[in-house]
């Protein structure tokens, strides 16, 4: 994955809210934190 070949994701605040869910329970199983981050391509965008 080549950084300057993505931009960070333009979501929604629903689509924020599912990721935080998603963050909480990835979080709860593991024992540890876990943060996700959302690009998209530049070239499809």
């Amino acid at each position: 994955m080549n950084k300057a070949q993505f931009n960070f994701a333009n979501l929604s605040q629903s689509d924020l809210e599912q990721i935080s869910m998603l963050e909480k329970s990835l979080s709860q199983k593991k024992g540890e934190e876990v943060i996700l981050v959302a690009y998209q391509d530049k070239q499809k965008h």
